[in-house]
């Protein structure tokens, strides 16, 4: 497809549903193909200009959204199998493999520091306030706030 044929709007335009259809059918089995066909692009077409627009492959795109939305899973009270598979992964191994890459901790770790940093930021919220913008409300260490 020529990309000067038509305006670039509508180029844009196709690639933006395509994200949009990643980002609302990331727990499914998607592949290539299917990303590709919602753009209406040859999937090597689709590649060479979804990375072109977005600095990312689609599958490292996907990727990325499903291990956001299991960050966001394992926050909360949902088991790592169930985090797995509700994120579109295929097994345990892989994910947690991906995820100790990515974000340096295995799930549970991960969950661990996040319920370590949700108790610390409930016993000393002050902590987590800018100095600057504590000092300017009159919160200092030193008032009854």
């Amino acid at each position: 497809m020529n990309e000067d044929l038509y305006p670039k709007i509508y180029f844009y335009r196709r690639l933006v549903q395509a994200k949009l259809f990643i980002d609302a059918h990331f727990d499914e089995p998607i592949n290539l193909n299917d990303i590709a066909d919602e753009a209406y692009f040859s999937k090597f077409h689709f590649i060479r200009s979804f990375k072109k627009i977005y600095l990312l492959t689609p599958h490292q795109y996907l990727m990325g959204v499903r291990l956001e939305k299991a960050k966001i899973l394992l926050q909360s009270s949902v088991s790592i199998s169930n985090t797995c598979y509700a994120c579109g992964f295929e097994s345990i191994p892989s994910f947690t493999t991906l995820f100790k890459k990515t974000t340096g901790f295995t799930p549970s770790q991960y969950r661990q520091l996040q319920l370590e940093l949700k108790a610390d930021r409930q016993s000393k919220p002050f902590k987590y306030i800018p100095g600057c913008f504590a000092q300017k409300n009159g919160w200092t260490e030193n008032s009854n706030f």
